[in-house]
């Protein structure tokens, strides 16, 4: 994300304009809009015209429209973000007041203007504009017959290919049509790990399995590669780190992320980070519950009392609706901060942030133990439906 222009109040009203370049930047560009925004960028309009015979035509004509905000709509798969809403900026083609739709895309320029720029999303672009920044892993899980291969950004985990061969069974005596299909799985792994690796980005590229499968499966793609010289995989066979994993399914991701061999390698990236906050989450929830707590109210109460080590919250709460709700989760954040705590904001579409989707999307490890909260029934699940 390229930053062009930061325009802020004393009150932290203002606009910004920025320039997203990769498809990650559109995930944080959904972030950054909530409804009730002011949006200004280019768009393409039907415009009808009428010529001075009386016959009337139409025309596509690309102007700038400002739009105040309805909906937001994000498809994680293809990066695309569509924004709804009506015009609020005198235009020689879109009536005040009318409805549009901005689709944003990479490399197009646009300016967000909100009443109050809050600290939360003023650190997304911060990170967003940062370089450093970036999709550095990329992960195969894998069973028999069964693959997916895996971009892990900083934001998000996004499945770039899924593939699926029928393995038929070993027979006695009969192995032939058992190699066949695991042969042709291979390959057609092989075929979507060069399709959808960049190798000048990504710093390291995880094979997780269970058994045997990731140890065949890599002895076959690098003999391969030695005898059709394929350079691509040759040159970049160190950055190949085979992990175990429970199935070859994306939620298996978690542990591979989990394992210490992993950690070490990828100590810079904050998909581990997150992975290894949630872990050490879990493991102080069994073996100190008074230090381990999960729900809004009773964060809130160990924030209170300054007992918070690591905050874990997911992106997801700040995009709640109602502003009020939004507030009390920035507050949350700034308060944790000021007393010296750890906050980690988690992604909502990494497998890590799910897990904590599951737990009310905010957790806390807590330096003392607090037990008289722990004691109290959770009301907090509700705050957050």
């Amino acid at each position: 994300m390229k930053l062009v222009r930061k325009d802020l109040e004393k009150d932290n009203a203002g606009q910004v304009t920025l320039i997203p370049e990769e498809p990650e930047d559109m995930w944080h560009t959904y972030n950054l809009l909530q409804v009730g925004d002011s949006l200004r960028a280019s768009t393409i309009r039907k415009v009808q015209t009428e010529s001075s015979t009386g016959s009337v035509g139409s025309n596509r004509i690309r102007t700038t429209l400002t739009l105040c905000v309805e909906t937001i709509d994000f498809d994680s798969q293809a990066c695309q973000l569509r924004v709804k809403g009506t015009n609020i900026q005198e235009n020689e083609y879109v009536k005040m007041g009318a409805y549009h739709t901005i689709e944003l895309e990479p490399n197009r320029q646009f300016t967000l203007a909100k009443k109050q720029w809050d600290s939360v999303v003023l650190e997304r672009i911060e990170q967003a504009c940062d370089p450093a920044w970036s999709a550095d892993v990329a992960a195969v899980v894998m069973q028999e017959g069964l693959a997916h291969v895996c971009l892990v950004t900083p934001s998000m985990t996004l499945t770039r290919a899924k593939v699926e061969v029928n393995i038929p069974r070993k027979r006695k005596g009969n192995c032939s049509q058992h190699d066949r299909a695991l042969e042709r799985f291979y390959e057609q792994v092989v075929q979507a790990i060069q399709r959808h690796i960049n190798f000048e980005v990504v710093k390291c590229v995880l094979v997780a399995s269970p058994g045997f499968v990731r140890e065949q499966f890599c002895d076959y793609m690098f003999q391969q590669a030695v005898k059709t010289d394929n350079k691509l995989l040759l040159e970049n066979r160190s950055k190949f780190l085979q992990v175990h994993s429970s199935s070859g399914h994306k939620y298996a991701l978690k542990e591979a992320l989990c394992d210490p061999a992993v950690a070490s390698r990828l100590s810079d990236t904050k998909a581990a980070g997150e992975v290894k906050a949630l872990d050490d989450f879990y493991k102080m929830l069994q073996h100190e519950p008074d230090r381990a707590f999960y729900g809004l109210k009773h964060v809130e109460k160990a924030n209170e009392a300054m007992a918070i080590d690591t905050l874990l919250i997911s992106d997801e709460l700040f995009r709640h609706q109602d502003v009020t709700t939004r507030a009390r989760y920035v507050k949350l954040v700034d308060s944790v901060r000021e007393n010296m705590g750890t906050v980690r904001i988690f992604s909502s579409l990494h497998v890590s942030g799910e897990q904590l989707g599951q737990l009310t999307g905010v957790a806390a490890i807590l330096r003392f133990p607090v037990a008289e909260l722990s004691d109290q029934e959770d009301g907090s699940t509700s705050e957050e439906d």
